[in-house]
This record gives C-alpha cells, structure tokens and sequence, in this order.
C-alpha cells in the first residue's frame, strides 16, 4: 500500500509522468525509518511515495533508481556557511560557485550563504553579490550576516576593526536594500546598544535574526527572543558557557521553545557528549550548520576569512595568531556521522537536525526537509557508513 499517493500541494502520481523513482530504499526523514520505500518525482517536486513493488506502476519512462535497500534522506541545508573548495563566499560568482558544488557533493542542496565581518560597504557589496547568484541558482536560500553587530570579547574570527553596534537604522536600511530581499538571517549580539530595536526591524523585513558572538546574560538573552529572535549561533561557540549563577545564552535558548539552536558537530567545536545532552534538551530544535570555511574539502594551509589569516592544521582552523577558533572545515554528511558514531544520537534526530530542522528555521518546511509529496525532490543516497553515494536537488542528479 502506498504510504502517501497525494497531498495538497503535490500532484496524485498516478496523474503526473514521473522523471525520476528511486525505490528499494530505507527512507530516513524526521517522520522516521521506512523500508522498501519508493518515491517518484517529476518538476523538481515529490509526487508520491510508497513501499513494495508499487513504484513499477509509476516508473514508465522516468530515471530509476534501485537503492539496494540503503537510506535515503532529504537534501541536506545549511543555515550558516562561509565557503569551501578553497573559497570564501565573498570572493565573486567563481567562488560561490567552487564552494557550492563541493559541498553539494556532500548532501548539501541548499543553502544560506554566509559573509563575516567587513566594512559595511564591502558587506553590502556581498549582499548584492549574493543577491544575483540567488536569482539564477534556487539551491541558494539567501544570505545570513554574520556581523557585524557582535561583542568584541566573543568576536571569534572576526576583524574587530569593523565592529559597531546597530544602533544606525540608516546602515541597516542599507544591507536590506543591498540584499534586496535575500537576508535570510543575520547574527548579533543583543546587549549591544539598538540590538532589541534592530531586531524588530529585521524582523520585519522577513529575517530570522540569531543571538550570537555574544556577552549577553540570560535575561538580555531572553529579552532578545521576546523582541523576536528565534535562532543562536553555533551555540557553545562565541558566548559564555552555561554557568551554575550564570545560566547564559546557551540554557536561555534550550528553555525557549520559539528557539533553535545552531551546532557546529565535527567533534571539535562541542563535545560529542555535550551534543547529545542539547539535542536531548531541545528536541526537534538543534540545526546541524557546517560553519565551514574555505579550507572545507581543500587541506590544510593558509586561507583568508574576510580580512583575517587563518591557518588550518589537522583539518582544524584557527586564526594565524592561535587567539580563535576560525570556522570549521566540516561538510554536513561528516556533521551526521559525527552524531550519529560519536554523538550517539537517533539517526532519525540526526537527519531532522540537517533538514527539517533548518528548513523550520527558515520558514519552509511546507517545502524542504522531507520525503512527501508536495516537498522538493533534493533526495541524499548515503551509503552504509553514511557516506554520501548520489545526490538530487529539485530530482536534478548533482553527483
């Protein structure tokens, strides 16, 4: 029996002409672990889905595909992302270009592009840069700031030249404008002065905004996702710790369910046992992001990250001075073996915290992060140690 055949937003499969079934799979959603599972998929989108051998009324002349009863997962997507391949996003088209196709080698189908701090023209320079990529590539979401509205003393790899605080509603008409709608999401710190206003006024202009880089105490935390933030970044990372008489951000965020929590899972930001404990904390509320920066699939050397050196030695980046950890080199099918081996979380969690997850984040998980009909066909063939195999976005084979 078909597990779904229609939906509201996704045509009957056995009214549409199918391009692309995959079948004999296990599906791995955040609705959970299904054998012999099909799906077929045709203008980009899911059509229908079932188990057994039903997917041969449906196949006609499509693409098929046997997965040989290894696990398929929606399309892996990255909320906070700086590069890769050997290139920053802020480096022009070429760039954006390199970075994207490695890491959509890796599972990831869509993603948020990431600029760190820079002088407010250069950012908005970006902005626009990735404005233009987003019109002519939909795998790209967007773009999310990352700065420059952070704390000096949990700046991380940012030139704290270019700090300021955003309490000039004239500059952040700018980077919207520059954007041109495209602002997916923008970091700050909310104990700066004009943050809680600022918030207000990304959020009215459609961008989810994320505490982060950030000195913030628990009630300035709580104080910002009461004006309407709803996301922190890399949580752990460029904020206080969870303290017993200082809560912080962190526990302020795992208390909050309008809230989601970013986690850099390369067994290197935080702690293995630590990603357990939050995704326990907060089901259905951690977002994998890779955070990656240039060196991601490139090696170890010497890469730029906006104005800053970074140096990259056993696949880990620093700044060159040793003061801060400098992004990561993580692509999001390692971020799930890491959960997965180390973390010892549900593959189901897991899998929810690389595509559901992210897609709720950003307002469109009517879209992304599930295989369902009426959802986008960006489908993951993993292997048996969660390798990535072959990969489709929009049921276009990228890999």
């Amino acid at each position: 029996m078909p597990v779904c055949a229609s939906s509201s937003r996704g045509s009957d499969v056995r009214r549409g002409i199918p391009a692309l079934v995959v079948h004999s799979a296990t599906k791995v959603d955040a609705d959970g672990a299904i054998e012999d599972f099909w799906l077929a998929a045709a203008d980009g989108v899911i059509l229908g889905t079932g188990r057994g051998s039903e997917w041969r009324q449906h196949a006609g002349e499509a693409s098929t595909v046997d997965a040989g009863g290894r696990r398929l997962v929606p399309g892996f997507i990255d909320l906070h992302g700086h590069g890769g391949g050997g290139f920053a996003f802020e480096q022009g088209r070429a760039a954006i270009e390199t970075a994207l196709r490695l890491h959509r080698r890796h599972g990831t189908t869509r993603s948020v592009l990431s600029l760190v701090t820079n002088p407010i023209d250069e950012l908005c320079a970006g902005l626009d840069l990735i404005a233009g990529v987003a019109a002519s590539d939909p795998l790209v979401l967007g773009s999310h700031l990352e700065g420059p509205f952070l704390a000096a003393g949990h700046r991380g790899a940012h030139n704290p030249a270019f700090l300021r605080p955003p309490d000039d509603p004239a500059i952040i008409t700018d980077l919207l404008a520059a954007a041109r709608g495209t602002l997916r999401q923008i970091t700050l710190a909310p104990e700066l002065p004009g943050a809680l206003d600022a918030i207000e006024t990304f959020r009215e202009a459609g961008v989810v905004v994320a505490v982060g880089h950030t000195d913030a105490t628990m009630a300035e935390t709580q104080a910002a996702f009461d004006r309407g933030a709803t996301l922190l970044t890399h949580a752990f990372n460029g904020m206080p710790g969870i303290g017993h008489r200082a809560p912080g951000p962190v526990l302020a965020a795992l208390d909050d369910e309008r809230v989601t929590l970013e986690l850099i899972v390369d067994g290197f930001h935080v702690h293995p046992d630590v990603v357990r404990m939050a995704m326990a904390l907060a089901p259905h509320r951690v977002a994998l992001i890779t955070d990656a920066m240039a060196a991601a699939g490139a090696g170890d050397g010497t890469y730029d990250l906006g104005s800053l050196t970074v140096t990259v030695t056993d696949g880990q980046a620093w700044l060159a001075d040793g003061s801060s950890i400098a992004g990561s080199t993580l692509t999001h099918d390692r971020a799930l073996r890491v959960a997965v081996e180390d973390a010892r979380v549900d593959e189901v969690a897991a899998v929810e915290a690389l595509t559901l997850t992210p897609a709720r984040v950003l307002g469109q998980d009517d879209e992304f992060g599930r295989l369902a009909p009426g959802f986008a066909a960006d489908l993951v063939l993993l292997d048996d140690a969660l390798g990535v195999e072959r990969v489709w976005a929009a049921g276009v084979e990228l890999v």
